[in-house]
């Protein structure tokens, strides 16, 4: 039976930095690039060598010489070190990043190791999440969502005026069932949690001389594969 021969600690170092997700740089105490690891490669279009001995301002521009030397100070004292930058790509474009500093002994006990996360994608998804909420809440349509029990968990100003909700916690208060109990509203509030959609036509009753038509529709919210509660409009017609 081959014995086992553990490996040395700088060889499992450099396997667990080549598997990790982030983009990792290691720099001497000045700031100078010893080594990155394959994402740092890939997210800034720069082979190892070509960063060797350059410093770390050729990739987080702005962490000068004078910055680092205060980032090593602060991990003297015990302090986590947590930045927000802009990466710098090979082509000169640039890209926000999340930035966090530790030190390590690889050559020098005072070796930092800066740990990259590119947040472009985080953001452009909160930017895209902000814009729907500006357009759900300025929709004429009446627009709702549910949880899987029927409790409102957000309702635009149409919707909450069609139903004289003064406010977001007047909303949650009320259910489905409660301000959509005309048939067949609850079983197709059912086929939504089952994957349907559904569009109803009902005549609602009106302060006005004449009762109003309305179009209802109700489908899947889904989070992935998973249906996680009910959107619906209500479109007066």
């Amino acid at each position: 039976m081959p014995l086992f021969v553990p490996k040395d600690r700088k060889s499992l170092f450099r396997q667990f930095l080549a598997g990790m997700y982030d983009a990792v740089v290691i720099t001497d105490p000045s700031g100078h690039i010893l080594e990155i690891n394959p994402r740092a490669e890939e997210h800034f279009g720069y082979q190892q060598e070509e960063v060797l001995d350059k410093p770390i301002a050729t990739l987080i521009p702005g962490l000068s010489a004078e910055i680092v030397g205060r980032i090593r100070k602060g991990l003297d004292e015990d302090r986590r070190v947590m930045i927000d930058a802009n990466g710098r790509n090979k082509d000169g474009s640039r890209f926000v990043c999340e930035v966090a500093i530790s030190s390590i002994e690889m050559t020098d006990p005072d070796d930092l190791v800066f740990t990259i996360r590119n947040v472009e994608r985080r953001r452009r998804i909160l930017e895209l999440l902000r814009a729907k909420e500006g357009a759900f809440d300025v929709a004429q349509s009446a627009l709702f969502t549910c949880d899987q029990e029927g409790h409102f968990t957000s309702g635009n100003k149409a919707f909450r005026e069609m139903f004289d909700l003064e406010s977001d916690e007047d909303l949650a208060k009320a259910s489905f069932d409660e301000l959509m109990s005309d048939a067949p509203l609850p079983e197709n509030f059912k086929k939504a949690l089952d994957g349907q959609t559904t569009t109803t036509g009902l005549v609602a009753e009106s302060d006005g001389e004449d009762d109003e038509e309305v179009e209802i529709v109700l489908a899947p919210n889904r989070l992935g594969k998973k249906v996680r509660g009910v959107v619906g409009s209500v479109l007066k017609v």
